[in-house]
């Protein structure tokens, strides 16, 4: 057997160090020497006994203090295990706080966006008539305009009057001139003409 396997053989039965195994084969050797003892005295007997007995309290003290510290290492390990349980928690609440900040982030940077757009709109607004203001001024211009159309009918009816009356004198004064070229004709044509003003009049 190898020295490893020796080492290894010991842990397994003197796991934490305690010389466990020692005390163990040391109350059996006591133990079997003392049932086969025949020449000891009552005092030497008795001896051994309280020997024996002390020798196993220590054995059941090194068992109780294994178990306590069994019972201690199971303990930690289940409180490790809940915090362990309570991290994991605590990262997956972490995680989705941050993402509900980051959906609050953008929702923040599109909201102020929008609220400087809005601004930017407001101003324009401002600085635009107001709705009554435009509809009046809109009146009047349609007031003006119908106004000047019918100015403008008018200008037209009295040019095309004064264009009749231009032609009608144009052809007055080649009429008086031809009579005044034709002296002989003129009381015919004086009266030719005056019957034709009275006609147009």
């Amino acid at each position: 057997m190898g020295d490893e396997d020796v080492i290894r053989r010991r842990l397994l039965i003197d796991g934490d160090g305690t010389g466990d195994d020692r005390r163990l084969n040391v109350l059996l050797k006591t133990l079997i020497k003392w049932c086969n003892a025949t020449d000891e005295s009552a005092e030497e007997s008795k001896s051994t006994h309280d020997r024996m007995l002390a020798q196993l309290a220590q054995c059941e003290f090194a068992v109780t203090k294994s178990q306590l510290g069994a019972d201690m290492m199971a303990a930690e390990l289940e409180s490790y295990e809940n915090l362990s349980k309570i991290l994991e928690e605590g990262i997956e609440i972490a995680k989705k706080n941050i993402e509900k900040s980051k959906a609050d982030l953008a929702q923040a940077k599109t909201v102020r966006k929008n609220r400087i757009e809005y601004d930017v709109l407001a101003k324009v607004i401002s600085e635009q008539p107001d709705r009554k203001e435009t509809l009046d001024q809109l009146s009047t211009l349609k007031n003006e305009l119908s106004s000047l159309e019918a100015t403008k009918q008018q200008l037209e009816s009295r040019l095309g009057l004064r264009k009749k009356q231009f032609h009608v004198l144009v052809t007055s004064i080649h009429q008086l001139q031809a009579l005044l070229d034709e002296p002989e004709d003129t009381d015919t044509a004086i009266e030719d003409v005056e019957m034709k003003d009275a006609i147009e009049s």
